[in-house]
């Protein structure tokens, strides 16, 4: 019997008359050779594809497998049963099917273009659809572990049957929908069970919005063309903006002519014709004693006025793939035949197969399209891929279909998925958002919640002291160079500023200023003492000494001077050991007068000692050892790991600091505790010394200065230590110029209040009345 097949597969069956036809009119393929055709369809029946496949191992009107000609033989087996068809097989099943040529392009490709489609739209929360079923098992199978390796996420996996579709109440097909919680799905399922879920979805229309399913994608094995009655297409407003995978074909010469020259009043034998031409068309034969509603069939309509989701004249590539396998069957029999050129007694059928399957695996040839074609694997090789098409329904009920992108294996990797957006028609007008992550902006980065998929994340800010200028989905953050620093929004890198004391800004100007007016005052007393060296209190103090702590501590004042402005290698050699000499000399001079004080007092009693040593230049050797003891430190310093400049890009987070790395701490720290060394023997000598007589105690004000001296170092070292960049320097500059303030204060002041507005006091008998006062 010849099972009907139902009209929606059509063009397959037009596809395959014709690539028949074409075969059995060349006269030089298979001379002598006529092919043909049997048509078996399942009706959607597993009963019928059963008894249909039975058939196949019969010779007679009834389905009697394993009996020929009233005798019993052997079994046709699956190994030797020549098949080729559509679909994919898991490695076991190809074992066990060695005889099974592919005639479709390998899914794995779609596959891929797919992924690149969901990854181009930043698509990664998805739900899948498609059958209950061994294809469908594949379908899963073969995705799913690319969509994790890009990190896409499946939402839910709807796998659905025709039949129990068709029987589902509608309350339970509304808590299925429920699951579908992605905006885009995935639809790999065939045109039948397409219809079907087509149906439901249109039914459901005010329960489950378009909104809900922003884009629907669907595989190639949807064809959509195959649905065939215009009816179907009424319910496809939900699929507006869908998009679409397509064997890609090729326009086959002749067969857009053969398609319009069908006429259904002379269908030849084509008992589908006039089946399909009511459901295309919509109208109806007129049939004896019948009548219907319908408009009558005149046939004379037009196939290419039927729009292309119904029929269309071009080659499809479902029925691009079946003429290449019919050829390929006539060049494997052309190949075969061409070898014995003397017919002999035909063999029995499972001999003649497994010769023809030896010719048809080394097959190769170029159709008339000038597309190579052969097998590898037993599947074809040759096919250039897919297309992306986008579905876009109109208000009259009608639709389109527009090629938006392609997916070529063949092309070099990059370059083999294009598709073209802007040309893309969309459900919701603009592209849908699929994604359970939240788009990163510039300065976040992705982080995924504990229990959350992979693809699912949140946004937090990055980490101070990076940034991060991408927009998407940044991993983690990036670090500025060492010159840069990020930004408010950490969205970018910022040049560092140049950080050193200028006195050009208000500090090192103040600084300045201050060093200056200090400098001024040391010069105005020292121009002072010298006018009245020979006045008695000038005399009385040494005024030696005097004169090398003055110039002491104008030297200190002025090399502050050294720590102003951008540093040098000269200023980094000079500053810190100008200071340590220039301050050790003052320190020195100070504890020399202390111990001439104490020594001049001593003097007074006969006998003693102090007279002779009084006599002797006591007071320069002091002065002269002590500060060679700290030179000798800076020269150790300077030869072993001297001062020099640098950048230090990390103290500060916004600018650079061009300061004096000091080369060696230890020795930096050895030159403040000599000068802290001398203070405090400085300050002991004159506390001891401060009750002596007033004519020669000059030690209460030296212990005083000493008390600020030492005062002012010792805050020095932990704020010197909390500070960074160009306040470390201020800092310096400051306990510099405060205790040389001091020093010069304390010790001279008085003195000069004396000489200056006080010269009665500055006498020889005034001395000598106040020494007598104080004995």
């Amino acid at each position: 019997p010849t099972l009907l097949p139902g009209p929606p597969l059509t063009q397959h069956i037009l596809a395959l008359a014709f690539s028949v036809s074409e075969v059995n009119r060349d006269p030089v393929l298979l001379p002598n050779t006529t092919l043909g055709f049997r048509i078996y369809g399942d009706n959607s029946d597993a009963k019928r594809t059963y008894e249909s496949s039975l058939s196949l191992l019969s010779t007679r009107g009834d389905v009697a497998p394993n009996y020929q000609c009233d005798s019993r033989d052997k079994l046709f087996s699956a190994f030797s049963f020549l098949q080729l068809g559509y679909g994919s097989f898991s490695p076991v099943e190809r074992e066990m099917l060695p005889s099974f040529f592919r005639i479709d392009p390998n899914e794995v490709s779609q596959y891929v273009g797919l992924v690149q489609l969901l990854l181009h739209f930043r698509w990664n929360w998805i739900g899948l659809i498609t059958s209950d079923d061994d294809t469908g098992e594949n379908f899963i199978r073969t995705l799913m572990p690319m969509l994790t390796k890009n990190d896409i996420c499946v939402s839910s996996v709807e796998m659905i049957n025709e039949r129990l579709m068709k029987r589902l109440a509608t309350d339970l097909f509304k808590k299925s929908l429920i699951k579908w919680q992605s905006k885009a799905m995935i639809i790999s399922v065939d045109y039948k069970e397409a219809a079907v879920l087509i149906h439901k979805l249109h039914f459901l229309r005010r329960d489950f919005r378009p909104s809900r399913v922003r884009v629907w994608i669907a595989t190639a094995r949807w064809d959509f063309a195959a649905l065939g009655a215009q009816k179907h297409w009424k319910e496809l407003e939900f699929f507006h903006g869908a998009l679409s995978f397509r064997v890609h074909t090729s326009d086959v010469q002749g067969f857009n002519k053969f398609l319009l020259a069908l006429n259904p009043a002379r269908p030849e034998g084509d008992v589908f014709l006039r089946n399909w031409w009511q459901m295309a068309f919509n109208c109806w034969f007129p049939i004896a004693g019948q009548t219907s509603r319908k408009r009558n069939c005149t046939g004379k309509e037009k196939l290419e006025d039927l729009p292309p989701s119904v029929f269309e004249t071009r080659m499809t590539g479902h029925s691009y793939a079946m003429y290449n396998a019919i050829y390929s069957v006539a060049h494997a029999l052309h190949a075969m035949y061409s070898l014995r050129p003397t017919r002999v007694k035909a063999k029995p059928l499972p001999s003649f197969v497994l010769q023809i399957l030896s010719f048809l695996r080394n097959i190769r040839f170029n159709n008339s399209v000038g597309d190579e074609v052969s097998f590898t694997d037993n599947s074809v090789v040759g096919s250039s891929g897919y297309d992306l098409l986008n579905w876009i329904y109109f208000r009259n009920e009608s639709t389109a279909l527009v090629k938006v992108g392609r997916m070529d294996p063949g092309a070099p990797r990059g370059k083999d998925f294009i598709i073209n957006p802007d040309t893309i028609v969309w459900s919701s007008k603009t592209p849908p958002s699929a994604s359970c992550a939240k788009i990163c902006s510039p300065g976040q980065r992705r982080k995924i919640p504990e229990g959350k998929p992979v693809c699912c994340n949140v946004c937090i800010r990055c980490p101070e002291g990076t940034f991060s200028n991408q927009t998407g989905n940044a991993a983690n953050c990036a670090q500025c160079p060492e010159d840069q620093y990020p930004s408010k929004d950490q969205d970018q890198c910022i040049a560092k500023k140049i950080n050193f004391l200028s006195y050009h800004e208000a500090l090192g100007f103040v600084l300045a200023s201050l060093a200056l007016f200090l400098s001024l005052i040391t010069s105005l007393i020292l121009a002072i003492f010298i006018k009245n060296k020979d006045t008695p209190i000038v005399r009385a103090n040494n005024h030696n000494l005097t004169y090398i702590l003055l110039v002491s501590l104008l030297l200190c004042f002025l090399c502050s001077f050294l720590f102003i402005g951008q540093p040098k290698k000269v200023t980094c050699l000079l500053r810190q050991i100008a200071f340590g000499i220039t301050f050790s000399v003052a320190i020195s001079s100070i504890l020399a007068k202390t111990i001439t004080v104490v020594l001049a007092f001593m003097a007074t009693k006969p006998g003693n000692v102090a007279r002779k040593l009084l006599k002797t230049q006591l007071a320069s050797t002091i002065v002269l050892v002590c500060s060679l003891i700290q030179a000798v430190i800076c020269a150790i310093w300077l030869a072993t790991s001297p001062p020099f400049p640098n950048l230090d890009f990390y103290s500060m987070a916004v600018e650079v600091v061009v300061e004096c790395n000091e080369g060696s701490v230890t020795m930096f720290y050895s030159v403040l505790s000599y000068m802290g060394f001398l203070a405090l023997i400085s300050f002991m000598v004159a506390f001891l010394a401060r009750k002596l007589p007033d004519s020669f105690n000059e030690a209460k004000f030296i212990t005083f200065s000493m008390m600020v001296f030492c005062s002012v170092w010792v805050s020095f070292v932990p704020t010197y230590l909390s500070t960074k960049g160009k306040f470390m320097v201020a800092v310096e500059i400051f306990s510099i110029l405060a205790s040389g303030a001091g020093l010069l204060g304390c010790i001279f002041l008085p003195k000069c209040y004396i000489i200056l507005l006080r010269p009665n006091l500055n006498s020889r008998e005034h001395l000598i009345r106040k020494k007598y006062q104080g004995a």
